[in-house]
């Protein structure tokens, strides 16, 4: 069996939906290969940012809420997140482009470490407060998964796998997927958000007697 999941390594519940999926795959009796999928919350962002706006303050000005409201949907994230065994730090986060983080999930894909990296991505930006749009900085993380250091190098100052991760994203607008994380389970059920291991399960065993 083998579960696909579109997800953005910069994406909360991305991460809360990793964790949750991992739970329901402890209960699972079956072998599944879980596949990771290129999405971008938001392509146009630039690759760093000299000065970020604290996340409360960035938060706010995406939704066109105040600073306190924001503030409040940030410190409930971070409780639901740590419900998951999680340990989010907003203050820490540093935004950018994710689109070279993807790219090299597809060469850990080719190498057989993608969900260590995946792993190692999200727990940069959400807990350690890494800038992972930086390359330097993604060349280590990498390495940290098990890629080679020269190997992860070579992928970001090209343009390998640039054609990989469109693919991902254009697939994922053709099943009109418009929020992560995205899970399609043995090509058989969709299932949208951070469901609780309960319902992923649930749907892995509906896949599993189909």
């Amino acid at each position: 069996m083998r579960v696909d999941v579109w997800s953005d390594v910069l994406c909360p519940w991305c991460y809360i939906g990793k964790r949750r999926l991992e739970a329901a795959l402890a209960r699972f009796p079956h072998p599944v290969e879980v596949k990771w999928h290129a999405f971008e919350l938001d392509p146009s962002a630039p690759r760093s940012q000299d000065a970020p706006r604290p996340a409360a303050e960035r938060l706010a000005r995406k939704y066109r809420i105040s600073i306190a409201e924001a503030q409040a949907k940030l410190d409930q994230m971070t409780a639901t997140a740590a419900r998951d065994g999680l340990d989010f730090h907003f203050d820490r986060a540093q935004p950018g482009n994710s689109f070279d983080a993807h790219r090299l999930l597809h060469l850990a894909a080719a190498r057989g470490v993608q969900d260590a990296l995946k792993e190692r991505l999200l727990r940069a930006y959400f807990t350690d407060g890494e800038a992972i749009a930086d390359r330097e900085t993604l060349v280590r993380l990498a390495a940290d998964a098990g890629l080679d250091e020269e190997a992860a190098r070579a992928v970001l100052f090209s343009d390998a796998y640039a054609a990989e991760v469109r693919a991902d994203e254009e697939l994922a607008r053709t099943m009109e997927v418009t929020g992560v994380p995205f899970f399609v389970i043995d090509g058989k059920y969709a299932v949208a958000g951070a469901q609780s291991p309960d319902v992923l399960l649930e749907a892995l065993e509906r896949a599993a007697s189909a």
